[in-house]
């Protein structure tokens, strides 16, 4: 991006930066929002739970390892503040997938035609992860792993395939990402067409 993606303003000046709209995103639902980041210095304005990645330079791996560790409810969404259009749908129907598993996660609309239950086609930034995971992230990340795939091949997991996921967010808006420049302007056009929760 050449610039802290978080702090991007896709709604106006006035509107909030990325991390700060992950924030309010999650108090619709919970009363225990963690932000883990290796920063929490940079934040100390943002109402939640700021917590240093467990593993500095470790990937968003480290960061579960770090909010789970001090959650207080016994499952945890994952909300990637680069997914500025998750829809409230979707995270309600992932809310409401039934219990016990130690992974829910979405496959992503471009690998559909992978195998349903193939870690590495699903998007774990927008996840739910049961607090009995902590064991086998660190045990990841004393591997050496950063990514959460290596977590997913690990745990029971559940996957949400596009044609379930569909019905609550029929454009896949959930799963667009900004890693650049562009991916920001093109959410931008998003937001100012309409497309927003």
């Amino acid at each position: 991006m050449g610039t802290d993606k978080r702090r991007l303003r896709l709604w106006g000046d006035g509107g909030p930066m990325l991390l700060e709209h992950a924030v309010i995103r999650a108090a619709r639902i919970s009363d225990d929002i963690v932000v883990a980041l290796n920063d929490p210095e940079a934040w100390s304005g943002l109402p939640a739970r700021l917590v240093r990645d467990e593993v500095e330079q470790s990937g968003p791996l480290a960061g579960l390892a770090a909010g789970l560790a001090v959650c207080r409810h016994e499952y945890a969404l994952t909300l990637a503040c680069d997914l500025p259009l998750v829809q409230d749908a979707l995270i309600d129907a992932l809310l409401a997938y039934p219990r016990p598993y130690d992974a829910l996660a979405p496959i992503r609309p471009d690998e559909g035609a992978r195998a349903p239950r193939n870690p590495q086609a699903a998007e774990p930034l927008l996840a739910i992860y049961r607090r009995t995971c902590l064991a086998a992230i660190r045990d990841c990340l004393q591997r050496g792993a950063r990514a959460l795939v290596a977590l997913l091949e690990l745990v029971d997991v559940r996957y949400l395939p596009p044609d379930i996921w569909r019905r609550f967010d029929p454009h896949g808006a959930s799963f667009i990402n900004i890693n650049s420049p562009d991916d920001a302007e093109r959410v931008r056009q998003i937001i100012a067409g309409g497309l927003n929760h």
